[in-house]
């Protein structure tokens, strides 16, 4: 692929993979929470919950990307406060890639976790926590292995979201080459001038490899996951 591929494509495949990487693997407890939560917890603001994790795949990604610039760009309120005490700038940093592709990602993974937690028979549970078993350990020796599958499919669905993400990511660390230039942002790059769409096909033929691959294994552990539960 190395060869296959320019410099500057490769350069832009390597920091898709590495933020797509991190953004699954960041966001992936904050899922799990989250699903557990709107699965098997009844609290007030409930609905607004599940509201604000589904709005970014409601809301235009601009929004979302310049929502993340006024909070975490550098005179943002928490972007302000991250520079002067620690020292951490996130607008215009791959690291901002990430935040952006998390946010982006995080509704497609909670709704894989939580519908396979729903799939899960509570009786399950409650029979292991008259055994004796604290809530921790019943979630971590039933809950989680049946659930294995579906938290597989939300971080591999997870990850191809975040492989794609254009229009949060583009507003919120814009476009440098070798710094934020990801993927999709590459493929826009190259369409701008003249002769780039040679490269702009690799890259486009690249995604659809990505995406096609995380749907594919996305409803192959779907429906294992189904199966699994029903005993099957």
């Amino acid at each position: 692929m190395a060869a296959w591929l320019s410099p500057a494509e490769w350069d832009a495949l390597r920091l898709s993979l590495r933020v797509s990487f991190w953004a699954t693997l960041v966001s992936l407890p904050f899922g799990l929470l989250t699903a557990h939560a709107l699965a098997r917890w009844r609290f007030p603001g409930h609905g607004l919950l599940n509201g604000l994790v589904h709005l970014p795949l409601v809301l235009p990604p601009v929004v979302t990307g310049y929502l993340l610039l006024l909070t975490f760009g550098r005179r943002g309120w928490v972007g302000q406060w991250l520079d002067q005490w620690f020292g951490i700038v996130i607008a215009f940093r791959w690291t901002g890639a990430v935040l952006a592709a998390a946010i982006m990602a995080f509704p497609l993974m909670v709704r894989a976790i939580r519908l396979s937690i729903e799939a899960v028979d509570p009786r399950l549970e409650q029979a292991a926590g008259t055994l004796g078993a604290s809530r921790a350990w019943v979630w971590a020796t039933v809950t989680l292995p049946l659930i294995l599958p579906g938290v597989i499919a939300g971080a591999v669905l997870a990850f191809a979201k975040a492989m794609g993400e254009f229009g949060a990511t583009i507003t919120f660390v814009s476009n440098i080459p070798g710094q934020t230039q990801t993927l999709p942002s590459a493929i826009y790059s190259f369409l701008q001038v003249p002769g780039g769409e040679a490269s702009a096909a690799r890259l486009v033929v690249i995604s659809v490899i990505v995406a096609m691959s995380a749907l594919v294994a996305s409803e192959w552990l779907a429906r294992r996951a189904t199966r699994r539960v029903q005993g099957r």
